[in-house]
């Protein structure tokens, strides 16, 4: 894989990029006696389990519960205190490829948006300006029926301070997703387990729907706005909301961001086959939405048209009211499956989206001005459920 320069950077800047990978991966491997990664040296997941991220320590496909194990790298809190967080994305291809991580090229125009966060690197540990508290208690509860949204109360279990954002600038201008998982004041909702001798912690991977398939295993992990936040389970980070572009989809656009489709009222039944949304998340215990994504990591591409980003802009859909009486309501399993449906109109925009510019990259809807942090795992080949 070639290496690729952000718009202003020279090869020093990309020689820049790989010596703090290194330094990164060094210190990972010094704290916890584990050989750094190498593209040589990534476990061996089989084809079928088709996982993008090739850091991956282990992964479980166990339907509902699925899980991630990954690296836990070690920075420092504005305090000074440890703080703890996974490495995901780069936007340089090298880099990517050099850590074990989905290349993402659109996350370079994050670097000068308002919404980013400015990292120095000391000691092969990166050194924040915002802070993450985990202490808040995750809270939701489910509105009326039949729709169960919105929730009659809720409270995000996570947040970001005014300096926090996941998009993490390195002095060599290269961004990294970077996304903290514990600290001082407790760790993410989505940490199922961390082990601190061995440096790596185990999170839980939500379902989706990509190309009619299931099982687009993604994590969560920060979210420009709370009650996203709260439906998905991920950190509220106010600041994210700056890296800006919504409704701009394409790889040319100049937007970090990436459009897909959560549903809003999709059928509620558990165990259907059929449920799907936040309707059903809220009423299940908050199971997955399953929401519809339009494609997955190129980590083999590092071309200008690589339109990957684990900055998904959320452009909400909803049945609507002759749909749902018609009893239409079903799964919707790709990006082309709902652009039939906007165009027989049986889904339209959900109402919680803003009025505005629709995108055709996400079947003529308008933006629901949330950015979900979702960075995308695998896409096991398994029998749908």
């Amino acid at each position: 894989m070639n290496s690729r320069s952000a718009p202003g950077t020279t090869a020093d800047g990309d020689s820049a990029a790989m010596a703090e990978a290194q330094a990164l991966l060094a210190k990972l491997a010094q704290q916890s006696g584990r050989a750094a990664y190498t593209p040589a040296s990534g476990v061996n997941f089989s084809a079928r389990d088709n996982v993008f991220l090739k850091s991956a320590l282990a992964v479980d496909f166990t339907y509902r519960a699925a899980t991630a194990t990954l690296p836990l790298f070690e920075g420092v809190s504005p305090q000074g205190t440890p703080s703890h967080y996974i490495i995901t994305e780069a936007s340089d291809a090298a880099v990517a490829e050099a850590m074990g991580v989905n290349f993402a090229p659109k996350m370079r125009n994050a670097a000068a948006t308002a919404g980013a966060q400015s990292v120095t690197l000391q000691d092969g540990m990166l050194r924040f300006r915002g802070d993450v508290d985990f202490a808040p208690e995750y809270q939701v509860a489910p509105g009326p029926a039949p729709t169960y949204f919105p929730p009659a109360s809720f409270r995000p279990g996570a947040v970001g301070d005014a300096e926090w954002s996941s998009m993490a600038v390195l002095p060599s201008g290269i961004v990294l997703n970077v996304q903290m998982v514990a600290n001082a004041s407790g760790r993410h909702d989505r940490a199922k387990s961390l082990d601190m001798q061995q440096r790596t912690v185990t999170m839980s991977l939500l379902d989706g729907f990509h190309d009619g398939k299931q099982y687009y295993y993604h994590l969560v992990t920060d979210v420009s706005a709370d009650l996203p936040a709260v439906l998905e389970k991920g950190v509220f980070t106010p600041r994210l909301e700056a890296v800006g572009g919504f409704g701009m989809s394409m790889a040319d656009d100049g937007s970090s961001l990436l459009g897909f489709s959560p549903v809003l009222n999709g059928k509620t039944v558990m165990g259907s086959g059929e449920d799907q949304g936040f309707s059903t998340s809220l009423h299940n215990g908050g199971i997955d939405p399953i929401n519809v994504f339009p494609i997955p990591p190129s980590n083999n591409d590092p071309s200008e048209r690589n339109n990957y980003s684990p900055l998904w802009d959320a452009h909400v859909s909803m049945w609507t009211p002759q749909a749902v009486s018609a009893g239409r309501v079903r799964r919707i399993t790709s990006i082309p499956d709902l652009e039939s449906l906007v165009r027989e109109g049986h889904v339209t925009s959900a109402m919680i989206n803003p009025p505005g510019p629709t995108n055709p990259y996400v079947a003529g809807l308008r933006p629901t001005k949330a950015i979900i942090n979702c960075p995308v795992i695998a896409q096991p080949d398994l029998p749908p459920q």
